[in-house]
């Protein structure tokens, strides 16, 4: 599908590819993984024919239709279903052709080959992919410009993949969905019948749908067989004699013991020390994506613990209007050492809840308590926005250490992986992930004992992922995260709070039980099901199904004559138009016929859909009398 020959390409003279070398077969899932700046987007850039290589090819087979979401994400007056439908390029050409074509053979054509692209049904299959990425029949409908850049990148995503491209180019999809949404993708790239090249740091997203792994190192790339895990177990391996990567596991085991025989005995510290406990049990060798130092984060703890809680919601309602509560009857509390992992669907309240946490909403009803000497640290994706562009990241930290020196700055700025040549460079210029590790700088600068983390992995690498999850673990304060990241979250926290129908509850289960759930529910979703739930033993399910075999035996028949009706229809409608001169002589007739085989087709499959369902159904009463 897609060949990458002896690429190489300089940016300023820096050079980012050299005599790179990549075949993406067809029908293959890749994920392109590599340290950030290394040219993963700008690889893309160059398959998209944005940027010209200095040297080698890059070919697509011909033919072949490439997919990627834009930087310019839709933001008009159109609708949500109707930015999607105009996606597909060829059915909206052949939809407007439809509507101005007079020639009797030209029309016949036109619909014949809008029957042939299933164009009768690209409302059910956007509405269904619009659904999958969290937008709801009423959200279908309205414009896309009330909706934020979040949600309209996630239009750009459903109209892509409404579009069914030969080769999907997708950079860092699951930066803008909930775990829900993630959980939908995955289910759908999986059974995606073209092909996928994808930029991820999403382990499990690459665990789930990954055929192949693309390493981008050394400005070449190389390609490995199977999901992440594979690729790091083969790293792993090829990499298991590195003193570095040992000397660098020793260090985090020996930081972890240390903590859990400080802490294992003292009643408050007892949820740290066993979530500690369980991250050296699950520990082993992890190799990193290159043999360069990982940039460290290095988040200071509080001096003193807080007699708890730290925040309590005594019967709180939030909300953005007086009409409307987001969230409602709230009575919950979080502890000094409380490490809580929040999920539910975008929309449903995570940020209200975290902004309510910050003080940044005030409650509509009841009140929220906070201890007088509480410091909260806020990172969300808008804080990052909100940086000063001009100023550098020494800049930013001399703000906060006037009286400091300037090894005393720099050293700070280094705890961070901000080193002397990218703290000069002013915040516009910097990377996703030194904006990011500049932020984390500046939220932990008065060692806060509450973290408020709102999606803080989505521009880090998966190495400066790893640098994060160990930072966190070290960390000694309570922790409040948002984030699709499974990997983080089972990692980190060790009580799952999920948010919906306006309120928050325990989730008792494991993260994977969640994910399980969510799967379940969006493959039910649209589906007729019989309930079983108010069957009290065997013997009625039994009867039950004796009961409803005669009806689908008789549906079964019933279909497969109408689907023998409908073929001879379809035949005798093709014999008419066969006659060599009927667009000549009787132009009239052969737009009707053209007409009534685009009809008879789709009844057609409608039928054979309906006899399926019913074979099947048949098929499990059969079972159930056995």
């Amino acid at each position: 599908m897609l060949h990458i020959n002896d690429l190489t390409f300089r940016i300023e003279g820096r050079p980012l590819f050299e005599q790179a070398t990549l075949a993406v077969g067809k029908g293959s899932k890749v994920g392109l993984v590599g340290r950030n700046g290394t040219g993963k987007s700008t690889l893309f850039n160059l398959i998209k024919g944005l940027l010209s290589p200095d040297d080698g090819t890059i070919n697509l087979r011909k033919g072949a239709k490439f997919g990627a979401v834009d930087q310019e994400v839709p933001s008009g007056p159109e609708s949500l279903m109707a930015t999607v439908l105009a996606a597909d390029k060829e059915r909206s050409s052949l939809l407007l052709r439809a509507e101005t074509a007079t020639d009797p053979e030209q029309i016949s054509e036109i619909y014949t080959r809008l029957s042939d692209i299933d164009a009768y049904s690209a409302e059910a299959r956007a509405g269904s992919i619009l659904s999958g990425l969290g937008f709801d029949a009423d959200d279908q409908q309205k414009p896309c410009s009330e909706f934020s850049g979040g949600w309209r990148m996630r239009v750009a995503l459903a109209a892509m993949l409404f579009a069914k491209p030969d080769l999907l180019l997708l950079d860092e999809p699951t930066n803008y969905l909930d775990i829900e949404g993630a959980v939908w993708l995955e289910a759908h790239i999986r059974g995606y019948a073209g092909t996928a090249f994808i930029v991820s740091h999403d382990r499990d997203f690459l665990n789930a749908v990954a055929t192949h792994i693309a390493h981008l190192r050394d400005r070449k790339l190389f390609s490995y067989t199977g999901d992440y895990d594979n690729f790091e177990k083969q790293l792993r391996e090829q990499q298991r004699l590195s003193m570095s990567l040992r000397s660098k596991q020793d260090d985090e085991r020996r930081h972890l013991e240390s903590f859990v025989n400080r802490f294992k005995a003292k009643a408050s510290k007892a949820k740290q020390a066993q979530s500690r406990v369980k991250r050296l049990e699950k520990m082993k060798p992890v190799a990193t994506i290159i043999n360069d130092p990982i940039p460290p984060i290095d988040l200071p703890s509080p001096e003193r613990a807080l007699s708890p809680p730290i925040v309590r919601f005594d019967n709180v309602a939030l909300g953005y209007d007086e009409e409307t509560n987001i969230l409602e009857g709230l009575d919950i509390y979080i502890d000094f050492d409380d490490r809580i992992g929040i999920l539910g669907q975008n929309g449903e309240g995570k940020s209200t809840f975290a902004k309510g946490v910050l003080g940044m909403l005030s409650p509509k009803t009841g009140f929220i308590k906070k201890h007088k000497k509480l410091k909260i640290g806020y990172f969300a994706q808008h804080e990052i926005d909100a940086l000063h562009l001009d100023q550098t990241p020494y800049d930013h930290i001399r703000d906060l250490m006037p009286d400091a020196s300037q090894a005393q700055r720099r050293a700070r700025l280094a705890r961070f992986g901000l080193g002397h040549e990218n703290s000069e460079t002013p915040a516009r210029d910097l990377s996703g992930g030194e904006k990011a590790r500049l932020l984390f700088s500046l939220i932990s600068f008065d060692a806060p004992h509450l973290l408020v983390l709102d999606e803080p992995t989505n521009h880090l690498d998966m190495d400066s992922r790893a640098e994060l999850t160990k930072a966190l673990n070290l960390y000694e304060g309570a922790v409040l995260l948002i984030s699709h990241d499974t990997n983080l979250l089972e990692s980190v926290v060790d009580q799952l709070w999920v948010v919906g129908n306006k309120g928050i509850r325990n989730y008792d289960g494991t993260l994977q039980d969640y994910r399980k759930a969510q799967l379940e529910k969006q493959r039910s979703t649209g589906k007729t099901k019989k309930s079983k739930a108010n069957k009290p033993n065997q013997r009625r399910n039994s009867a039950k199904a004796r009961d409803d075999i005669a009806p689908l035996k008789e549906k079964i028949a019933t279909t497969e004559k109408q689907i023998e009706a409908a073929k001879t229809a379809i035949n005798d409608i093709d014999t008419q138009l066969a006659v060599s001169d009927l667009f000549t002589n009787n132009p009239q007739k052969a737009i009707i016929l053209g007409k009534k085989r685009v009809v008879q087709v789709l009844q057609l499959e409608d039928m054979e859909s309906i006899w399926l369902q019913a074979v099947h159904e048949y098929d499990e009463a059969k079972k159930m009398t056995s």
